[in-house]
């Protein structure tokens, strides 16, 4: 007795996830599929196959995000396990027979998490982007292909819609379900995520996380990261590094105002000073960017001018987040030794 859902901005992959889920589905009376259609701007008709017409149920979202549209979307379901799918993932031929055997578990286990591959290409090294997609297979509780147990949803009231983007919100959720009580495992089912075709300045657009960071650090503290399992980022480097940027700016700035009375070479030095060392800092960021790529003279332009814009925007989006989230109540937190999970 399951219930997928299925957030979708109607991209063309939710045809493939369908039909491969319709060439499985054979004769299933205790299944229902739920699309909760999040395009805020209206559209034509998902694209049900015929097969899945009898079992698939669409959903009007609000156009709020991925955490909304999952609520939308459990709080319909009429079956005890909510099973998630990303509407860019595509299911193994066996999925939904390894997803009825994963879900045979103890009353004790409140979610399952699927097993996410992503395809890179062969030939060459991967480019950024694509080196960050296929950090998906390694992430944990990700929503891409996690079932929960409709009563561990309902006693934690679901994904904290704060968070608009697919972006640690399915960590949040993770966390709360296990502080509730609730154990969550692995299972076998397969999904498989392509890399989707993207703007070379993509990296540029997903700084915006760096707001839902903040909003997690407000939540629960300076050790966030250790609660919710998510790995260790990079933001007390781009701080330094926008700092020294706009204190070399100031700096030559201050000395160019100040040249005519003869007082402008100490500024001029801490100009040089900082300026040297926003240098640095950048080319390092570049140079980890660079040397995993491959190499070519595009991907090369894209990571110099990406690491240079960076920092000062993640240190915005942060700085935005960490305002916004300005009252929001901490939450209950249970520190482990060593940050283990």
């Amino acid at each position: 007795m399951i219930s997928i859902v299925v957030p979708t901005l109607g991209r063309d992959s939710l045809g493939d996830l369908l039909t491969m889920l319709a060439g499985q589905i054979g004769e299933r009376a205790e299944l229902e599929i739920l699309l909760v259609d999040d395009r805020s701007t209206g559209g034509g008709e998902l694209p049900v196959p015929g097969a899945l017409a009898a079992y698939t149920k669409v959903v009007r979202g609000r156009g709020a995000g991925p955490a909304a549209a999952r609520n939308l979307g459990w709080r319909a379901a009429r079956f005890p396990w909510v099973a998630f799918l990303d509407d860019d993932v595509v299911p193994a031929p066996d999925w939904l027979d390894r997803l009825h055997a994963d879900l045979a578990v103890p009353d004790r286990i409140g979610g399952v998490q699927g097993v996410v591959r992503v395809p890179l290409p062969t030939g060459r090294q991967p480019t950024d982007w694509e080196r960050a997609t296929a950090g998906l297979a390694h992430g944990e509780w990700i929503t891409a292909d996690m079932a929960y147990r409709r009563a561990a949803l309902a006693a934690v009231d679901g994904f904290d819609e704060r968070f608009p983007r697919a972006y640690r919100e399915d960590a949040e959720l993770a966390h709360r379900v296990r502080f509730a009580g609730w154990q969550l495992t692995r299972g076998t089912r397969t999904v498989t995520h392509p890399v989707r075709a993207e703007s070379r300045w993509v990296s540029l657009r997903t700084q915006r996380g760096n707001a839902d960071d903040a909003l997690l650090r407000r939540l629960y503290g300076a050790g966030w990261r250790d609660e919710l399992g998510v790995p260790a980022g990079r933001r007390h480097r781009h701080a330094a590094i926008t700092a020294v940027g706009i204190l070399a700016v100031a700096a030559l700035a201050g000395g160019v105002a100040a040249r005519r009375s003869g007082a402008d070479r100490p500024l001029v030095g801490a100009a040089t000073l900082a300026g040297a060392l926003w240098l640095t800092g950048t080319a390092r960021f570049a140079h980890e960017r660079i040397a995993p790529g491959p190499g070519t003279g595009p991907e090369v332009v894209t990571m110099l001018v990406t690491s240079a814009a960076i920092p000062p925007l993640a240190v915005t989006y942060w700085l935005r987040g960490w305002w916004r989230g300005r009252h929001a109540t901490p939450r209950p937190v249970v520190r482990r030794r060593g940050g283990g999970r």
